[in-house]
């Protein structure tokens, strides 16, 4: 490969493994971003490092697992239990040299539009290799909501009453319009789909509507399962909350505003004359959010969600439109994690791989070129902390089909066969406990490598 490919990186928040149509939703409308799926490449088994977003942005900037960044959980939580909050890093260090660096250092522009999420101001994006910065900044989600006036660092506010998400997509646009001579890189990291739920009350209604047709149940005490207390202290009053189906209108609106956006936004490389010149990567930082704060979501079949290291907790959608090399219509099982992103996008920019900075990641150019497995061993997770959806701290390994979960309030384990059970509900541990016993073993030594934390004891937890 010789030429040049512009990079556009479209990052969701929250965006579960099951919200798009070609993915199998049959209530959300997604019909451009089922068309990228349909001219590339759509991954099944996709990842995201962590089950919640700033450990995977950081991965993705990086090409190393959150652990080995030493960022593990969304900067600003703090929680306790049974066990007592493993220490993080709050910012992505200056130190790692991010892809950005990396593709501004070979020759490209580089643009971030949207959510950063990794820290205060002296570790925004314009001191990671960016450019331009549009809208990222400390903040995790759009605290003052999805309609201007919105009150986010670095992006002045419109027109009382435009969404956040059209103008986001507006100055991307922008960007690409007055792009000059070189390649560019565009991480449009969209706050939506992130709490709070809000959208475009036409949007809402051709969603009730759909529901009424269909005959889906909207009401809460028809859609969600109440279930077990929350282990983290700040929550423990509370309980689980369960969605069974995808059936909420505002967030089904939220998604089809997001589908409307990257429409107009392939459209305005079309106008441009960059499409065949152009990679679209389409992914997500963790599952839906299925079990608390609204729970305006189902992964179903997959287990829990975000917050939660089972399947819905780290199952992304992953999509790669690259005009001439990807197949249209093509589909990879294999599985593939945030860190391959970095020497992924390196190798597509056709500039030399960094292995000292991504010695985590895994290039999947073979695999979009048509090739069929990586040379990887194994997968890895660590995320030591209570998740605010009701997950508790723990480790996982994914090892070919299988996936071992290590609790770490109680040491146990648990065993899944993925391709025979992807909803996780047959525990193997039991069955296979050598199997069991050198996953366990493999993601012990994994973890001692990288020196990664391990939450201690809570001596006051009177549980």
């Amino acid at each position: 490969m010789t030429t040049k490919y512009n990079i556009i990186h479209i990052l969701i928040d929250d965006m579960g493994w099951k919200d798009l149509g070609c993915y199998g939703s049959t209530f959300y409308e997604t019909p451009h971003i089922d068309q990228l799926a349909a001219k590339g490449m759509r991954f099944t088994d996709a990842y995201a490092a962590a089950p919640v977003c700033s450990p995977t942005r950081a991965s993705l900037m990086s090409g190393k697992y959150p652990a080995n960044v030493g960022v593990t959980d969304w900067i600003g939580a703090h929680t306790k239990g049974k066990l007592i909050d493993a220490p993080y890093i709050d910012h992505l260090p200056l130190e790692e040299t991010s892809v950005a660096s990396a593709l501004k250092d070979g020759g490209y522009a580089t643009w971030n539009v949207g959510k950063w999420h990794l820290g205060k101001s002296p570790y925004y994006p314009e001191h990671h290799g960016f450019d331009v910065n549009i809208g990222g900044g400390h903040i995790g989600h759009p605290y003052n909501g999805y309609f201007s006036p919105y009150r986010i660092e670095g992006l002045e506010d419109g027109p009382e009453g435009e969404y956040l998400t059209d103008r986001l997509t507006d100055e991307a646009i922008r960007l690409i319009e007055q792009k000059d001579d070189k390649p560019f890189f565009l991480n449009l990291s969209h706050y939506t789909v992130h709490t709070p739920v809000q959208a475009k009350q036409e949007d809402i209604e051709r969603f009730e509507h759909k529901a009424r047709e269909l005959g889906l149940p909207t009401a809460w005490e028809d859609v969600v399962e109440e279930g077990e207390h929350f282990p983290a202290d700040n929550k423990k009053h509370l309980r689980v909350q369960r969605r069974r189906i995808q059936s909420d209108p505002a967030y089904a609106a939220m998604i089809y505003n997001l589908d409307h956006n990257i429409g107009r936004l392939v459209s305005a490389l079309e106008k441009a004359n960059l499409t065949e010149e152009t990679v679209i990567v389409f992914s997500s930082d963790n599952g839906g959010l299925s079990t608390s704060e609204g729970s305006p979501t189902s992964n179903a079949p997959l287990h829990e969600g975000k917050g939660w290291m089972y399947e819905g907790g780290v199952r992304i959608p992953l999509i790669v439109k690259w005009p001439g090399v990807v197949d249209a219509n093509s589909v990879s099982e294999e599985p593939v994690t945030s860190p391959d992103f970095y020497p992924t996008f390196l190798q597509m920019a056709n500039l030399p791989l960094l292995p000292e900075q991504h010695v985590d990641g895994v290039s999947l150019v073979p695999i979009l070129q048509g090739g069929e497995t990586l040379e990887r061993e194994a997968i890895y997770w660590h995320y030591p902390h209570y998740g605010n959806q009701g997950g508790t701290p723990g480790s996982s390994i994914r090892f070919g089909n299988y996936k071992l979960i290590e609790f770490f309030e109680d040491g146990r384990v648990e065993l899944y066969h993925l391709k025979n059970d992807v909803e996780e509900q047959h525990d193997l541990s039991g069955e296979l406990p050598e199997l069991a016993d050198e996953m366990k073993a493999k993601l012990t030594s994994w973890r001692e490598s990288i020196e990664a934390k391990i939450p201690q004891e809570n001596q006051d937890d009177e549980r």
